[in-house]
């Protein structure tokens, strides 16, 4: 059993595949703490708690407390990943609209397809000695466009020394929260205009161009079939529309929306306001198997910089990229 106060933290923990959370998970696994004083929590926050270094609530203590040692200075680029991480779980809709997330090493990634044809979804009965039919499965023809998000952190360390660590969390959980929206970004452009597969979503128009009404959500719901609506992207503008629907005002949903603020939801589809999408669009999908999430190495922090002091210029990033599954699983509507 490793002892979380006897273990040496450094550099090159941060050099290795995954994070420095995941390597003090290996040298010092949660699970020897069960029933113990130290019982929920994870291997990096044992380590704070060694130091005793407070990062949220009263009594939150300075940016420097970080840098009394080596050992704890090893600390503050994880504390500066999760932070962020922590502010892109926050503002995360993607997993709402992404059926699977692929972790890769590289930056080269090829998704695989494929491509039912009308008489392939119709499970035909086989007689005996029949040949099965079958569905074929391969490689898509371009790679994933991986795109890296993130931002730079500039202030000198004299300048955060003295800042308490709930307030820095707060600016880098904005941060999170900015490469989230560049990345929802990222899947709604991959959705409608596809990932360069020549899979860009089917179009339909609504009834009355600068309107929506309750017989454009079944035009879109009925567009999707085999595949299920249980999910509907709108912009700003549409989404009001939206809400202005006679037949989504009854008292029950007026009633939800006004005291919990969730959205009602058409059709049963889950209703979600994304101002990245272009005004003139409304995307409907089978968030089941409509859009993959690759990503490569999660939230990444310039170590070096971080633990010497250096802060002028800190990198924070994220790279990932989203390739379509099925083509038919998501529609564009034209309003």
């Amino acid at each position: 059993m490793a002892n979380f106060e006897n273990i040496s933290i450094e550099k090159g923990m941060y050099q290795g595949k995954g994070s420095l959370t995941d390597v003090l998970e290996k040298l010092d696994p949660s699970d020897n703490y069960k029933g113990t004083s130290l019982d929920g929590l994870d291997a990096f926050s044992r380590q704070l708690k060694r130091f005793d270094i407070k990062v949220s609530g009263k009594g939150s203590d300075c940016v420097e407390k970080f840098f009394q040692t080596s050992n704890s200075a090893a600390l503050f680029p994880e504390y500066v990943s999760r932070a962020v991480r922590q502010g892109m779980e926050r503002a995360d809709v993607l997993s709402d609209i992404v059926a699977t997330v692929t972790d890769i090493d590289g930056m080269d990634y090829r998704s695989i397809t494929s491509v039912p044809s009308e008489d392939d979804k119709s499970l035909k009965i086989v007689g005996e000695g029949a040949k099965i039919p079958q569905t074929e499965v391969k490689t898509r023809e371009n790679l994933v466009k991986l795109h890296k998000r993130g931002r730079m952190l500039v202030a000198s360390y004299e300048a955060l020394r003295f800042q308490r660590l709930d307030l820095f969390t707060v600016t880098l959980n904005q941060i999170g929260a900015y490469i989230a929206r560049a990345q929802l970004k990222d899947a709604i452009d991959v959705i409608v205009n596809g990932d360069g597969n020549s899979n860009s979503a089917d179009v339909v128009n609504v009834s009355s161009i600068g309107s929506v009404a309750y017989a454009d959500l079944i035009k879109l719901w009925s567009s999707l079939a085999p595949y299920e609506l249980n999910t509907i992207l709108a912009p700003t503008a549409q989404m009001e529309k939206i809400l202005q629907i006679a037949q989504l005002q009854d008292a029950n949903s007026g009633q939800n929306f006004h005291g919990t603020g969730k959205m009602i939801t058409p059709l049963g589809a889950k209703l979600i306001h994304a101002p990245e999408l272009a005004d003139s669009k409304i995307v409907g999908l089978d968030k089941n198997c409509a859009l993959e999430m690759v990503q490569a190495g999660g939230v990444v922090t310039d170590y070096d910089k971080l633990i010497d002091r250096q802060l002028e210029r800190a990198a924070v990033t994220c790279t990932a990229g989203f390739s379509k599954i099925f083509t038919q699983a998501s529609v564009a509507m034209s309003c």
